[in-house]
């Protein structure tokens, strides 16, 4: 395993984190709760420091298998959860306003069995309280000791941008971690975020690294035949034409070559290139079982050359947006 610092705080991370959405899930992808245990101790004897939840991830319960898994282990790993969305049918357990935020901190304490919470995410922006509550409410919890450190998830570029300059203004804090989706089938933050975290000291930590399974290797053209876009419903109908366009096998026709000169799978290849990138701190997996987590792990022993990085990089580029375009062949000035 390797460690980082989370965008400009002295706070150290494995450089991969364990993701628990599924975590004691009741559907055929969830992770039962004796499963889920291994897999953060499996995590835990790798190396790894950092474990990621959140309240509304399989209702609470995800929290629930965190917190007693790491019962005698907890001053040792990071634990981050994030707050946004609505948690039970009280109109007010949703969104970012003071009560729900208070509220939704003291209950994922209770879940996690801890008195203080290493990173909390903003899970999304929230249109109806204003932010000037929300921040100040993240403020006040920064300085009772319960929240350490926060970061943001979701948010637009605008809105990401607001709340880093309030919450430095009001409280002289900063956001340090960002979690977006970002894969070689999703590249978009590449257009506004990637500058924008570099210039406010924020660590991507990216969630999606294997398009939703996509990048696995494990569907075809001809259909998904397994894993979680194989239903007849319409939302993984949907989710699947999404993904099965000609831009994305010429991706997997390229990781499928390089993970064949690596001695590599094909999860590790798109892992570890996501890991090549100097704005991301820490790449969050979700693995299922220990087999998955052991592939996942198996990136960290990847170091792909500049020229692999390149052929990643050329079918995988987004397309051109204006203004970036603009921007990259005239922004530059001369003197």
């Amino acid at each position: 395993m390797k460690y980082n610092t989370i965008g400009k705080s002295g706070l150290i991370t494995s450089n991969l984190t364990l993701g628990t959405m599924i975590f004691g899930e009741n559907s055929e992808r969830g992770t039962p709760k004796s499963e889920a245990i291994r897999l953060i101790d499996q995590f835990l004897d790798s190396g790894g420091n950092h474990i990621d939840t959140a309240d509304v991830y399989a209702n609470g319960e995800s929290e629930k298998i965190v917190g007693e898994a790491l019962r005698k282990k907890r001053p040792d790993v990071i634990i981050s959860t994030k707050i946004r969305f609505r948690t039970e049918s009280n109109p007010n357990a949703e969104g970012l306003s003071r009560w729900n935020l208070i509220q939704g901190v003291e209950k994922s304490l209770m879940r996690l069995e801890t008195d203080y919470i290493d990173i909390l995410y903003l899970h999304c922006f929230d249109h109806v309280t204003p932010l000037e509550e929300t921040i100040a409410t993240l403020i006040n919890l920064i300085e009772s000791g319960k929240v350490r450190y926060v970061g943001i998830s979701n948010f637009k570029a605008w809105q990401l941008m607001k709340s880093q300059g309030m919450l430095n203004q009001l409280g002289n804090f900063r956001f340090i971690a960002a979690q977006y989706q970002y894969s070689l089938v999703k590249r978009d933050l590449e257009y506004e975020f990637f500058d924008l975290f570099a210039d406010q000291g924020l660590g991507l930590l990216p969630w999606g690294p294997l398009g939703g399974g996509f990048l696995t290797g494990k569907y075809s053209k001809q259909g998904p035949l397994e894993g979680r876009i194989a239903t007849s419903s319409p939302q993984t109908e949907e989710s699947w034409n999404r993904r099965n366009k000609e831009k994305n096998w010429l991706i997997m026709d390229e990781i499928t070559s390089l993970a064949t000169g690596y001695g590599a799978t094909a999860s590790q290849i798109a892992i570890a290139w996501i890991l090549s990138k100097k704005v991301v701190n820490s790449t969050i997996i979700g693995a299922r079982t220990c087999d998955q987590l052991s592939d996942n792990l198996g990136a960290n022993s990847i170091r792909l050359s500049l020229e692999d990085i390149s052929k990643l990089d050329q079918p995988s580029e987004p397309e051109e947006l204006y203004p970036y375009r603009m921007i990259a062949d005239y922004g530059n000035r001369t003197f």
